[in-house]
């Protein structure tokens, strides 16, 4: 009788060798996942801790004038949609907060740190999109450029030499003497008080870099005149001028008058 074929099966030797590296993938996989997650977690606590400490300072500093959410009361006006670069140049100059109302707040003394500034801005920022704190490089900027703008944006109000001046209605443009360069590029975008707003369309970045240079410069560029009589402008100038000459004036004549006698 013919013998039937008997089926050959495969050795399973090979799968259950391939058993131990699944399981070793397998692990490898949940622990990635796992960091992920961790890291994830991790990522999302600083955002979480500084807006609960923007929010604190907010309700304690901030909230009686612009309102528990931002939305402005009859004492300030709403702060949806300001920015970053408006809350950090209001903040960073010492004109805001302010315990009495004032139109145009003067630059002071910031009445917080720097930690609990960044803390602020991040918070206003978050109640409404805004123009951010600008990136601005005066090495980058152009001394010719930035004087020709700021003559042409800057002068009428600021006066030629950054010392600030009278404008109309009370007003008053500060002097730039104590301006750094990013409060210079936020003044800039955000146009605080009397100031116009120039949008990227008018003053591009490069042009601003350009401008800050240049306020740098009349900062710390020296008295090439002499005497810099506080830098007020020629009417200082002028009555120096008179008061030095008509006290020389009077010096000879009182001499010519003893020899005469």
């Amino acid at each position: 009788m013919p013998q039937t074929p008997t089926r050959q099966h495969p050795p399973a030797a090979p799968a259950r060798r391939l058993r131990p590296l699944w399981l070793v993938a397998a692990i490898v996989a949940a622990g990635a996942l796992v960091q992920l997650g961790t890291a994830g977690q991790a990522a999302g606590v600083q955002p979480a801790q500084a807006g609960g400490r923007g929010q604190a300072l907010y309700q304690q500093s901030c909230a009686s004038c612009h309102g528990q959410q931002g939305q402005g009361t009859q004492r300030g006006p709403s702060l949806v949609g300001v920015g970053a670069a408006s809350a950090d140049f209001y903040l960073s100059t010492g004109r805001m907060p302010i315990t009495e109302e004032q139109r145009t707040p003067g630059r002071g003394t910031p009445a917080f740190g720097r930690s609990d500034i960044d803390a602020l801005v991040a918070y206003v920022a978050s109640l409404g999109a805004g123009p951010a704190v600008p990136a601005v490089d005066p090495a980058a900027g152009r001394l010719a450029e930035g004087e020709r703008l700021y003559q042409e944006n800057c002068a009428a109000c600021h006066s030629a030499t950054g010392t600030g001046g009278a404008l109309t209605s009370g007003q008053v443009a500060p002097s730039l003497g104590q301006a750094t360069p990013v409060q210079v590029a936020e003044a800039i975008r955000v146009g605080p008080g009397a100031m116009p707003r120039f949008a990227s369309q008018a003053l591009n970045d490069p042009q601003v870099d350009s401008i800050a240079a240049y306020v740098g410069r009349l900062r710390h560029g020296g008295n090439r005149g002499g005497w810099d009589l506080g830098r007020i402008g020629p009417v200082t100038e002028g009555l120096v001028a008179w008061v030095v000459g008509l006290g020389v004036v009077l010096l000879v004549v009182r001499r010519l008058g003893r020899e005469v006698s």
